[in-house]
């Protein structure tokens, strides 16, 4: 088992650089299906859901060729049988994205129910309806979804609810349908505007995205292409509000400072400093951080993968803040853990009441998810004395080389393994 363990009260400081989108990543990285020809990718983070994402299309027959640390060549020619595993497709979530470009390729897709973060119901309604309105007959059965289609053709699909996934999902399964399709109440997120610019990079014709209505005609033919990955908007958050919540000056270089104004703005009201320029941002603070409210939503409304980070600030703010999470059922897994190093948070269903502390204490802990997991070690670098945090390969799912960066920012954290033989005798 691996585990961080972090010396706290420091203050960070320097420059990071941001790795490419993971949210793109694991959307763009199954639209090579749909190719005739080889995909490079360029900026692809080096994190665990893309390599699983290269581990399932090589096992499906696909050739994976690693140019340099962030790109990769893609040549999906020879896919195989249709079909994802449950012993792969278990540990993230994205896998599901296979389903809508294996059945607009092989008009007959079998992938397993996603895994990824368990903060909720991932519900897969909204997918299903627009594959059957697309011509498909889906199924569950034993844990795997099942689609099939003699021919996909065009439809009007509107969603009852704003789904990242199921605006994914969809567009992919109906770029080679026949006619046209009109997606309405769609999701905005970058990545999806990342998905539909790398699709028609490719010969496909999508317009629209960014906003509620996409519309795609569809095309018999999709070609190779060379595509460069948009940074990731959820890393460069989490480095934001880390230099924030330790009194620190970082800039963030690598970035679109349009994706991130729904955070930007939330600094500001907190207390923070920041300063835009081209390519990069600057966060830094030097006086108290103020208590806030704050209500995730979609895009352009504040992110939910950025609620446990801000959080985590809010913790040591002055004092009450309210955080309403607005887009998952159970995103507040992650709070027990503040809670063990002296946060003052109490819970009722989607909202948080957060009483601000002058400081966190060091205390053993774990990353219950992803997001949840980079909140706690955000707490960890400002709390006082040592915090060991524990399951940091949800933390790795989704931050490249997380500790280089941090440990460049003045961080003191270290990745230790504990032997299998010390965890045996404390059985």
């Amino acid at each position: 088992m691996e585990k961080f363990i972090v010396e706290g009260q420091t203050r960070l400081k320097g420059e990071v650089t941001i790795s490419g989108a993971k949210n793109a990543a694991v959307a763009i990285i199954p639209a090579t299906i749909l190719a005739q020809g080889k995909c490079v990718i360029e900026n692809i983070p080096n994190i665990s859901d893309i390599s699983i994402l290269f581990k399932i299309l090589s096992g499906m027959g696909a050739k994976v060729r690693r140019i340099n640390k962030s790109t990769v060549e893609v040549d999906t020619t020879y896919i195989g049988e249709p079909v994802v595993p449950y012993e792969l497709a278990r540990y993230m979530r994205a896998s599901y994205y296979l389903l809508g470009t294996l059945l607009s390729r092989c008009n007959r897709a079998s992938v397993s129910m996603p895994g990824g973060c368990n903060f909720g119901v991932r519900p897969i309604d909204q997918h299903m309806k627009g594959f059957e309105a697309l011509g498909a007959d889906v199924s569950i059965d034993s844990g795997m979804i099942n689609a099939r289609a003699d021919m996909l053709i065009g439809a009007h699909i509107y969603f009852d609810v704003v789904s990242v996934g199921a605006t994914i999902n969809v567009m992919l399964a109906s770029v080679k349908a026949k006619g046209i399709t009109i997606l309405e109440n769609c999701a905005k997120e970058p990545h999806i505007v990342d998905l539909a610019n790398f699709l028609n990079s490719m010969g496909a014709d999508i317009r629209g995205a960014g906003t509620d209505v996409i519309k795609i005609h569809g095309v018999d033919i999709l070609h190779g292409t060379t595509y460069s990955i948009i940074p990731d908007q959820i890393e460069a958050g989490t480095y934001m509000v880390a230099a924030a919540a330790t009194g620190g000056d970082v800039l963030v270089k690598n970035i679109i400072p349009k994706h991130l104004e729904a955070i930007t703005e939330k600094l500001l009201k907190a207390g923070a400093e920041v300063i835009e320029y081209d390519d990069s941002i600057r966060v830094r603070r030097g006086g108290d951080l103020n208590k806030i409210n704050i209500k995730t939503m979609p895009h352009p409304g504040f992110p939910t993968d950025m609620q446990p980070q801000m959080t985590a600030l809010l913790s040591v703010a002055q004092g009450t803040s309210i955080v309403t999470e607005g887009v998952w059922d159970n995103r507040f897994r992650y709070v027990d853990e503040l809670r063990r190093m002296g946060a003052h948070i109490q819970v009722d269903g989607k909202v948080a009441v957060v009483e601000g502390t002058e400081s966190l204490t060091g205390a053993p802990v774990k990353a219950t998810d992803l997001r949840g997991g980079a909140a706690v070690l955000i707490a960890a670098i400002g709390a006082k004395g040592t915090t060991e945090i524990e399951d940091i390969g949800h933390i790795e799912r989704g931050y490249e080389d997380i500790v280089e960066k941090m440990t460049g920012l003045g961080a003191r954290i270290k990745k230790v393994v504990i032997p299998d033989v010390y965890l045996s005798s404390a059985l």
